[in-house]
């Protein structure tokens, strides 16, 4: 996963705050945080969560990807259904936060479970896509018929 640029989000989140009109006391009462929580935000010194983030971005009438993307939730260059999956997650507004985060990694673990890498968006050696889970790709140190090993 990217590494956190709190700076670079909180220059960001300023930016389009005064692109969208509003103080920092009227954007901290539409996305439901504290002033000082968000000024905090704005000046790098704190790490919002996903959640946050989301709020924030809905008060702004941004893209919550956006966010996580420069606060390092999200890596660029991850796969596009991947991240839509987890934007989608994320928006839900029928969820409570501990129920989105549970989902997330239940939906991460079936990912490893299937051969795809966490944060970083690579993919193992051993499966690739179409890959069957739990099968091996090697019988007798010999390449065996994905066929035959999937048994």
């Amino acid at each position: 996963m990217a590494s956190l640029n709190v700076g670079n989000l909180g220059e960001y989140l300023r930016e389009q705050r005064r692109n969208a009109q509003l103080s920092l006391r009227q954007l901290a009462d539409a996305a439901g945080v504290s002033n000082p929580y968000l000024s905090q935000i704005e000046r790098g010194l704190r790490k919002p969560s996903a959640e946050v983030l989301q709020q924030v971005a809905k008060a702004l009438r941004i893209s919550a990807e956006t966010l996580y993307v420069r606060a390092g939730i999200l890596d660029a260059e991850r796969d596009r259904d991947d991240v839509e999956t987890r934007a989608v997650v994320l928006a839900d507004p029928t969820l409570t936060g501990q129920q989105k985060q549970v989902l997330l990694q239940i939906y991460e673990s079936f990912r490893k479970e299937n051969g795809f890498a966490g944060g970083d968006g690579t993919v193992d050696a051993q499966h690739g896509e179409g890959a069957v889970p739990g099968s091996t790709r090697t019988v007798g140190g010999t390449d065996a018929d994905p066929q035959q090993t999937a048994g």
